[in-house]
């Protein structure tokens, strides 16, 4: 079952392939007459353009005789005038001439050869782009709501209990209706600084720890 996805896989990948290979074009110029003064004049290029398209990606073949014929790319006004006094490229003599169209747009070739392009030896091509070279339009970035803040909470403090050891105070008078008492005023009062120093040691013992 691995080998078989596997196998899937890469038919998958020669197909993209094959693909973006198709959409390469490589165009001869002028088809077997080649890169020629036509005897038609520059109505020949314009013709033979009429039946093409041409994208980004695509090549450009100038075929012609070396040392009669060269290939320049030259902006509007030098292809109308038929100058190549400020050429946006190299001149090239060596034939085949192989030019990869790498931006969309009007592009102008003429010879240099003294009166050829005056004669006809001119092409202006469109070239569109290409999907694969067009830039993605920009994703705006994803805001992420910050979670509400929990306040923290606040008031007094809450009240401590009484201190582990030390018995709680009680204070007024005796409940009414209990036995009376019958230990003389002297055993009172001994009882109760004996009482007085058992919690203040104690107190003493907690602070200590």
């Amino acid at each position: 079952m691995a080998n078989f996805f596997g196998l899937i896989g890469c038919v998958i990948v020669l197909v993209a392939l094959l693909d973006g290979a198709a959409a390469q074009t490589t165009h001869l110029v002028l088809d077997n007459q080649g890169w020629i003064i036509p005897t038609e004049g520059a109505s020949a290029y314009t013709n033979w353009t009429a039946t093409k398209t041409f994208m980004v990606g695509d090549t450009l073949v100038f075929n012609f005789a070396s040392n009669q014929h060269d290939v320049v790319e030259v902006t509007k006004m030098e292809y109308d005038a038929c100058t190549a006094t400020s050429t946006t490229g190299p001149i090239l003599m060596n034939s085949p001439v192989n030019i990869t169209l790498t931006t969309p747009g009007q592009h102008y070739y003429i010879c240099t050869f003294t009166q050829h392009c005056a004669l006809g030896q001119k092409l202006a091509i469109n070239v569109s782009g290409s999907p694969s070279t067009t830039p993605a339009p920009p994703t705006s970035p994803t805001t992420t709501a910050a979670p509400p803040t929990t306040p923290t909470a606040s008031g007094p403090t809450a009240a401590k209990g009484p201190t582990a050891g030390c018995p709680p105070e009680t204070t007024g008078p005796p409940a009414a209706g209990g036995p009376t008492s019958t230990t003389p005023p002297n055993s009172a009062g001994v009882a109760a600084n004996t009482n007085n120093f058992l919690v203040i040691a104690s107190m003493f013992i907690i602070l200590m720890f």
